[in-house]
């Protein structure tokens, strides 16, 4: 299982995900790529850019998403101006080939 975290900046989000069983790090790596994260948050916007820091220091992953707030804060017309609900949309994101127990992001 992992926790997930989401916060803003202007037109960036930041989407943090810390791998509570550190025996899934190297599975999730290789899982949760930006092309895996952009595709399953395309209702963001086309113009998404999704950058990825490995942390595995403290078994986590850091995601960027640039262009995700259609400009942020009161200047976006989005439902979610500030992102606060990107961390639980992105916890029902399916990691296939893992543990049962762990196929979600919850």
């Amino acid at each position: 299982s992992s926790g997930i975290n989401a916060e803003y900046g202007g037109n960036s989000a930041n989407l943090g995900i810390i791998c509570r069983d550190k025996s899934l790090y190297n599975a999730l790596d290789a899982r949760l790529t930006s092309a895996a994260v952009k595709e399953y948050l395309t209702f963001l916007g086309e113009d998404l850019v999704v950058t990825k820091y490995n942390l595995p220091g403290i078994g986590a992953f850091n995601f960027n998403l640039d262009n995700a707030l259609g400009g942020g804060g009161v200047a976006s017309l989005k439902t979610d101006p500030q992102g606060k609900a990107i961390g639980q949309i992105f916890s029902d994101f399916v990691i296939e080939g893992l543990k049962e127990k762990s196929c979600y992001l919850s």
